[in-house]
């Protein structure tokens, strides 16, 4: 029997299309390569040019908007390919994806091999997965959590399946935030005080994926963030630390991929946290890791004891790598600093490090009590006075001057930009703040445009236990135009007592 010929190529056409992260490819139902690979609309395809390929969703079209010869590409298909309008590619059915098996058996409550594990990652990475199958793989181990040999295989094959930094240092830090507190953008303060005390911190961080901001999207209004691998070695050998956005640089790529379904399906289950957090951190070069783990009521961890459990399978899992690791726990009842949203978080960070009366005294000394954490772990405090040599280093300017090199050597400090519109939300009442929900904080920040708008955001103006009168500013709205102000405002105004105050 002869082998079976490829199908014919087909002409690219670029759509312009923004799917995010999903490579779709738009087709006419009466294609001859349609026909007779016997592709249906919603269908995953595969697309090859030269030595590049990229898996696609694949939707159909009765019109004339395309030739019967032309494939229809969106964005993340048509970079992904690195190829010009009209060049000639090739559409077939994708290979069978004999990883799924590892998911089914886990479905029906076995645990998975390290092996399993590691298919599953890198068909994961090279796209092979819908939405779907993601789904299948995260329900399937929050039912049937993780236990400790999953979660450490599921650690290493989410690095190995990605680049991994080395250091020419024997002791090289970094710090995590299990989050859930809008602002708390302790980052860049940690990052300037380990550098400027001699530590070696090369800090990879991420955008926003559903939150009002992440570290590199509030660095991105004060530097440049979209460093290479080059660059960022260039930048640490030079001042010992950076401030970088981790996806350009293929570090755990698997990482951000399950993020973004579990914020989807709003799932958040112990073993895949572990395996996000020290997987970037191993990724990075990382020997010695702080993480804290802020407790509260609307917080992701809210009680003391799910925070003691949480700490004591991270530093389970971390000594599986020889990472040294110490958690710490913090106050996870309201945000951190003044501002949401990168921008706003950015004037919060300059406000601390400069020094200024009004800088928000909470983040100071949050900022200062990772950063003496950090230090101590490292050998560069003696235990107990990492936090007041911390404060000494934000004091004495050597924080503020040691975090302007590092922007100027990732490209330049730059002034974060103001919104356009503001709109304060008043006390209906006199009283005591009581209660502020900070997932209702995040949701309304986002809404006013952050984290797309760079200034969009909220700007605190209470606190808890705070006494304010009728008619004071809780907060403020910041947006770029007028109609996310409205949404936003329409939003506080339907859910109510985002800051409740009681009489």
């Amino acid at each position: 029997m002869s082998a079976r010929l490829p199908p014919p190529p087909l002409r690219a056409v670029r759509m312009y299309l923004h799917a995010q992260h999903q490579p779709v490819a738009l087709m006419r139902t009466d294609c001859h390569v349609c026909r007779a690979e016997g592709l249906a609309p919603r269908s995953q395809v595969l697309i090859v040019a030269g030595d590049r390929e990229v898996q696609a969703l694949l939707y159909q079209i009765d019109s004339d908007l395309l030739a019967t010869g032309q494939v229809a590409l969106s964005e993340a298909a048509w970079t992904a390919l690195d190829i010009g309008d009209g060049d000639s590619v090739v559409v077939r059915h994708p290979p069978v994806l004999e990883s799924l098996a590892g998911i089914r058996r886990r479905v029906h409550g076995q645990r998975l091999s390290p092996e399993e594990l590691a298919a599953i990652v890198r068909d994961v990475v090279q796209g092979r997965y819908t939405d779907v199958h993601l789904s299948a793989f995260l329900t399937a181990t929050a039912v049937l959590p993780l236990d400790a040999q999953e979660t450490v295989s599921l650690t290493r094959a989410m690095v190995e399946v990605g680049e991994t930094l080395k250091w020419n240092a024997p002791i090289v830090v970094d710090k995590h935030c299990v989050g859930g507190l809008p602002g708390n953008r302790t980052t860049p303060i940690v990052v300037a005080i380990a550098a400027a005390n001699g530590l070696v911190m090369p800090k990879t961080s991420s955008r926003a994926i559903t939150s009002p901001a992440g570290t590199a999207d509030t660095m991105e209004t004060l530097a440049p963030v979209d460093l290479d691998i080059a660059a960022l070695r260039r930048v640490v050998e030079t001042e010992g630390g950076c401030l970088a956005w981790g996806g350009a640089m293929h570090l755990s790529p698997a990482d951000d991929i399950f993020v973004r379904i579990e914020r989807e399906l709003d799932i958040d289950t112990e073993g895949q946290l572990i395996a996000s957090v020290l997987s970037k951190k191993i990724s990075a070069g990382a020997t010695h890791v702080v993480i804290d783990i802020p407790v509260g009521p609307t917080a992701k961890v809210r009680s003391k004891e799910a925070a003691q459990h949480l700490a004591a399978r991270l530093a389970e899992t971390a000594a599986q790598f020889g990472l040294v690791l110490r958690c710490i726990f913090s106050d996870g009842n309201q945000p951190v600093g003044c501002g949401i949203g990168p921008a706003l978080e950015a004037q919060d960070v300059l406000a601390v490090l400069h020094r200024d009366d009004d800088a928000p005294m909470d983040l100071r000394e949050r900022a200062a009590s990772v950063a003496g954490a950090v230090l101590e772990l490292a050998g560069a405090a003696t235990e107990g006075d990492g936090m007041r040599l911390a404060l000494e280093t934000i004091d004495s300017g050597r924080a503020w001057e040691k975090f302007q090199r590092i922007c100027a050597a990732q490209g330049g400090l730059r002034q974060p930009p103001v919104a356009e519109y503001v709109e304060p939300l008043i006390a209906a009442h006199a009283g005591r703040v009581v209660h502020i929900d900070n997932r209702k904080l995040a949701r309304l920040a986002k809404l006013a445009g952050a984290p797309q708008s760079l200034a969009a955001g909220i700007s605190m103006h209470v606190r808890l236990g705070d006494e304010v009168a009728r008619g004071q500013t809780l907060l403020r709205l910041h947006a770029q135009t007028q109609g996310e102000l409205a949404y936003a405002l329409g939003y506080a105004n339907e859910v109510g007592e985002i800051v409740r105050v009681a009489q």
